[in-house]
């Protein structure tokens, strides 16, 4: 069909468009750009992001990212600076202008102003020779000259160069301040990406009974052990009350496949010697990972000598959404 070619070739010419606008970013990445970061990475204040249109909402994007990532950011409507938003402004604050002409009407009221409060600009535009590439003190260059809709008109090259220069300023101030994955988790914490920084076994276990047995005990007495932790598995302590084995429903069905002869069967017996484990404290993750390469829905948590402390199971994963 004819419209199934428009469709492919319009969309293809798109992503080659917005291609060539990221690449040509590479030319962007010079002494200025390291300038730029290190002044603000020096700073005292914070990164006051603004724009108008759909500059605007990149600018919206960039604050969110900084601000994750160790970076001290607010979003300021450049619309809204001019009739009293400009208070939001204080000193020490670095202020970055996003604009693809950088001759908005908006823009060229702004940056006097700015001016007059002393706070340093960073303009980030397409043209150096604009009004705000010649009035800031920093410019981040984001060269594109088409748009990718068919009449050069819709920001769309030009607001995917921003977002990219913007989150190579934010990643760029990120490797500055050593910022880790623990760090990053303090500001993701109710996040399934913070979780899998920050959570341990030790704040799961806890919450789920402890079915144990001695290795001695009766196939019944293991039986109701488990039917009454409802967790599907019991561990198996040998006298010394160290850890020597689990029972789970598949050992139990493996037992029963077996043929009859029941009543005299202990708990070692029908036990798995040698079971999966994982320390108390270690990344709740990692249980994950080790249920997922085993193809088992839970995993006995011991301590650093090894002693039992109970059982995480995969709903417990779930729960905290990390699956």
């Amino acid at each position: 069909m004819i419209s199934e070619g428009i469709i492919k070739k319009t969309a293809l010419r798109t992503l080659e468009i917005e291609i060539a606008a990221l690449k040509a970013l590479e030319q962007s990445i010079d002494e200025g750009f390291e300038a730029c970061v290190q002044a603000v990475y020096s700073c005292q204040g914070r990164l006051v992001v603004t724009g108008i249109g759909k500059s605007a909402l990149v600018g919206q994007k960039i604050a969110a990212t900084l601000n994750s990532t160790g970076t001290p950011a607010l979003f300021m409507h450049a619309a809204d600076a001019i009739h009293g938003d400009l208070g939001m402004i204080q000193p020490g604050d670095f202020v970055l202008c996003l604009s693809k002409s950088g001759e908005t009407p908006e823009i060229r009221v702004l940056v006097p102003l700015l001016k007059n409060l002393g706070n340093p600009i960073i303009g980030m535009v397409s043209k150096r020779s604009s009004y705000l590439g010649q009035h800031a003190n920093y410019v981040l260059c984001t060269p594109v000259d088409q748009e990718a809709d068919p009449n050069n008109l819709a920001p769309t090259a030009s607001t995917t160069a921003q977002m990219a220069l913007g989150d190579a300023l934010a990643t760029s101030l990120l490797a500055l301040r050593g910022f880790s994955p623990q760090d990053f988790a303090q500001f993701h914490p109710g996040g399934a990406l913070g979780k899998q920084l920050y959570l341990r076994v030790s704040d799961l276990y806890p919450q789920n009974e402890q079915p144990a047995v001695q290795e001695g005990d009766t196939l019944q007495q293991t039986i109701l052990e488990m039917t009454s932790k409802r967790l599907g598995a019991t561990a198996v302590l040998n006298e010394d009350g160290k850890l020597c084995g689990i029972v789970t429903d598949g050992d139990l069905r493996r037992m029963l496949e077996k043929g009859s002869g029941f009543d005299n069967l202990l708990a070692r017996d029908i036990m798995t010697a040698g079971p999966k484990t994982i320390a108390e404290n270690a990344m709740a993750v990692k249980a994950l990972q080790l249920m997922r390469k085993s193809s088992i829905t839970q995993l006995v948590v011991t301590d650093e000598e090894g002693w039992y402390k109970g059982f995480v199971h995969l709903h417990d994963l779930i729960r905290e959404g990390l699956i």
